[in-house]
């Protein structure tokens, strides 16, 4: 099977959200690693600097007007090779951990809330505060790491006593290893990458605040989830119309239940939306060991 293929694959099957978020970062890295050569050879660099251009961040309010896309495009790009491992790392090993408790739909909001807080609080910077305007009169920025930040953060507030065995160092509270994060930005704030920490920051906040919202019952992924389930509704192909025609005397189903579960020893989706509700008003440690297990059981692939 072609790599195409498997690309194809990944975006058709559902509930593949990290999956699907990890491929388009990769795919426009290797896209933009080849257009630049391609570029740099035939046409000079320049031209490849004007493709930045549409799909970087500026921290010029007009310009952002004028390419508003960019609030969204800048955290799915990458330059570096290192940049966008560590960013996909981060984002797989975390994003397991809220993809696994609160669903495909809420990581896929906290990713792009994170990426818009984290622009939005960068262009507030460089146009506010007077040490970020003196520095650069024009900042762009690009990569991954607010929206990243913003799942490391969310996953740490939800499962804080939850455990990492990391290389060299051992088993570590996820709870430490956001605030060794969150405090590696802080640091970075006043160095070369200024605004790129401080986007992190913002997507930092955003996580906290995703999930203690959602603990209180308020789910700010709500406009998100809307969005998304629209466009998709408009290209999704929809099924031919057919007419049946059954007698009145067909016996109906004996419980009368047809959202119960589709075959044994897996739990319905009402069941997981309960659970998934309980999660979000009291935390995943308020869970019984049954819910647990039925959790569990749905994460699996069918």
């Amino acid at each position: 099977m072609s790599i195409l293929q498997d690309i194809k694959d990944s975006f058709r099957q559902p509930n593949n959200t990290l999956k699907q978020l990890i491929l388009i970062n990769v795919i426009v890295f290797v896209v933009l690693i080849v257009l630049r050569m391609l570029l740099t050879f035939t046409v000079g660099p320049e031209v490849y600097g004007r493709l930045m251009s549409f799909i970087a961040l500026p921290s010029d309010p007009w310009s952002v007007l004028i390419k508003p896309w960019t609030l969204v495009t800048y955290f799915f790009t990458h330059e570096g090779f290192l940049h966008i491992i560590f960013n996909m790392l981060n984002l797989y090993w975390f994003g397991q951990l809220v993809r696994e408790y609160l669903g495909d739909k809420r990581l896929l909001s906290l990713y792009v809330l994170g990426g818009l807080a984290g622009g939005l609080l960068f262009i507030l910077f460089y146009n506010l505060v007077p040490f970020f305007a003196d520095r650069s009169a024009y900042a762009v920025m690009i990569g991954a790491s607010a929206s990243v930040l913003a799942v490391v953060v969310a996953a740490a507030t939800l499962l804080p006593n939850y455990t990492f065995n990391l290389i060299l160092i051992g088993p570590v509270k996820i709870k430490y290893i956001a605030l060794f994060l969150v405090v590696l930005s802080i640091s970075g704030a006043v160095g070369s990458n200024a605004g790129g920490n401080i986007a992190h920051l913002g997507g930092a906040f955003l996580g906290w605040m995703f999930i203690k919202q959602l603990q209180r019952g308020s789910d700010l992924g709500r406009p998100i989830h809307g969005l998304f389930g629209f466009v998709t509704g408009i290209f999704k192909r929809r099924p031919a119309l057919k007419v049946t025609h059954r007698r009145s005397t067909a016996s109906a189903p004996s419980n009368g239940n047809v959202a119960s579960s589709s075959y044994a020893g897996k739990p319905s989706q009402l069941e997981i939306d309960r659970i998934l509700d309980k999660i979000s008003s009291s935390g995943y440690e308020s869970l019984s060991k049954e819910e647990k297990q039925k959790l569990f059981q749905a994460s699996q692939k069918e």
